[in-house]
């Protein structure tokens, strides 16, 4: 029976998604304490902010001007995950969720230089007004050292840059640099048990050629022992370290597509580690610089905090697309994502992009449907002489296998044909649902009427119950099982996957609906077709002609 087995596939397919967020479950907080940040190097405690707010008409930023510490980020351009009247934060330090950027000048003997030193700038409020918008904050003389911080930030971009101007007027020393990300690991909101993401640390380096993700749970083993065993990339010579969760990233880049760029050209460490009871950072290290004396000497580092947005990553570094994680279902992920790019760049509308998208793939996987019903239709006909099969062997498991054998042989079935078609779709779909779910390009994007945004559930729940509505029409175009239990289940079925479809993204839903009535249009001209060509108990290999259907008809 085609359906009851395609079911099982959609069941064995949620059911590994299930264990494995059993098995690999979203860690959950601790809850925050009054002393956050551990004072161990390279992390600098955190203090109460003195804010200096920067707008721009992509984000409004917070930099501590004690610290020089940037302590919030807010996405002027996207709604928050649970109150669409706000604006989305990205970075904060509040206690209940620290999730901040950090930066700092280390000496010859990787001592922070700026552990005790207070910034000062010349206002506490900046607008843009123009191209760029800069803040400069300046720190008492050091040894000899006059260091600046400056932040640009630019319009139109979630890219920052964080720039020291050292002026020497001491003695020849040799200084780095170092870029932090630092966060608890807490939840984003709108997370749960069918809609889990990754969030934690990321690292790609050309060196490893790999995206590369170290989970918290990881950095709280070494916590807890002392050790350094997390599996990644320490040593680099280009890409980017930092955090992501679910449709937004926070990285530090060694470099972008602008030609000498590159500020880990001769070699960068990376260091990742749980810091305190509630906080794990990501640090870039870069190389040390001999700073002649009477010289002035530049460290520089692009950061990027905002969505994950293809098109935007691909333009800012190489390999940056990666923050968008599909994990190990990339392959067919990105290829879909980007099909879907194109429909809506022609279409002009993402859920009418999704709808025709599903069409596409629909068509290009019609001939291994075809085939898989055709032969669930042909293990249909011969369903009698199995069961009479299982009646006169009832007690001979070894002639009830040899005589099965030779019904399929007599039959010319094969009893995994209708399996192995769907089996080999199965990546795909998987690809389908992470390419939707992670695609931040739909969040507040609107299909038509009450749909006013893909990324949210549908607000009436029209899709869900259309959804459960095709599940309950495929399993009457498929006669009954004989098996009571599984007949029960069949019923219960479209009811169970509603109810989980009623929290799941609109634009999903629009993608299982679209595929539901075309499987249902496809499975009901197949059946028509294979009715007619097995009246006389005839299983044709083709598809009858317009001929032999006619005739079939007659008789």
């Amino acid at each position: 029976m085609d359906f009851k087995r395609m079911l099982w596939a959609m069941i064995l397919s949620l059911a590994i998604m299930m264990t494995w967020q059993h098995f690999f479950p979203t860690p959950q907080p601790n809850q925050p304490t009054k002393s956050p940040i551990a004072t161990t190097h390279p992390i600098a405690a955190l203090s109460e902010t003195s804010p200096i707010t920067v707008q721009t008409d992509t984000v409004q930023a917070v930099i501590d001007e004690k610290s020089g510490d940037l302590r919030g980020l807010t996405l002027l351009k996207y709604d928050a995950t649970e109150d669409k009247t706000k604006n989305f934060v990205l970075f904060d330090d509040k206690p209940q969720h620290t999730y901040i950027a950090q930066s700092q000048l280390i000496d010859a003997n990787g001592n922070n230089l700026l552990k005790n030193v207070t910034f000062t700038a010349a206002q506490k409020s900046y607008m843009l007004n123009g191209d760029k918008v800069e803040v400069h904050l300046t720190a008492p003389m050091q040894n000899g050292l006059q260091i600046s911080k400056i932040y640009t930030f630019t319009q139109g971009s979630y890219l920052v840059n964080v720039r020291f101007d050292v002026q020497n007027q001491g003695a020849a020393t040799k200084l780095g640099s170092n870029y932090a990300i630092v966060r608890d690991n807490h939840t984003p909101e709108g997370q749960g048990f069918f809609m889990h993401s990754y969030t934690g640390p990321v690292v790609y380096t050309p060196d490893a050629d790999e995206f590369q993700k170290v989970t918290f749970s990881d950095l709280d083993d070494d916590f807890k022992t002392g050790k350094d065993t997390a599996e990644y990339q320490r040593k680099a010579t280009g890409g980017y370290a930092g955090m992501i969760q679910h449709y937004f990233a926070a990285t530090w880049l060694a470099q972008t597509h602008d030609t000498g760029s590159n500020i880990c050209e001769t070699g960068c460490n990376i260091n990742i580690k749980k810091q305190s009871d509630t906080l794990y950072s990501v640090v870039l290290n870069t190389p040390m610089k001999d700073v002649a004396a009477g010289s002035t000497q530049s460290f520089s580092a692009n950061l990027y905090a905002g969505p994950q947005t293809t098109s935007i990553l691909n333009k800012v570094a190489p390999k940056l697309d990666l923050l968008k994680d599909y994990g190990r279902v990339h392959i067919f992920a990105a290829p879909l994502f980007w099909l879907l790019n194109k429909l809506h760049n022609f279409i002009g509308n993402w859920g009418w992009a999704i709808i025709f998208l599903t069409l596409i793939v629909k068509a290009v996987l019609f001939p291994l449907n075809q085939k898989a019903y055709k032969s669930m239709a042909k293990m249909r006909t011969v369903a009698p002489k199995m069961e009479a099969l299982k009646k006169q062997y009832a007690n001979d498991q070894m002639g009830m296998q040899q005589a099965m054998i030779k019904l399929y042989k007599d039959e010319q079935i094969n009893p995994l044909g209708g399996c192995l078609p769907m089996l080999i779709q199965m990546p795909i779909f998987i690809g389908l649902y992470w390419m939707i779910f992670l695609s931040v390009e739909l969040r507040q994007a609107p299909w038509l009427g009450w749909i006013t945004d893909l990324s949210r559930a549908d607000p009436f729940y029209i899709l869900p119950i259309l959804m459960a509505a095709t599940m309950w029409f495929q399993t009457k175009l498929s006669p009954p099982p004989s098996d009571p239990m599984q007949a029960q289940m069949m019923k219960i079925m479209p009811l169970m996957f509603s109810i989980m479809f009623f929290f799941f993204p609109a634009g999903l839903v629009l993608y299982y609906v679209v595929n539901n009535l075309l499987t249902i249009a496809q499975q009901w001209y197949i059946n028509r077709s294979l009715n007619l060509a097995t009246a006389n108990g005839v299983v044709l290999d083709k598809e009858p002609s317009k001929t032999e259907l006619k005739k079939n008809k007659k008789k």
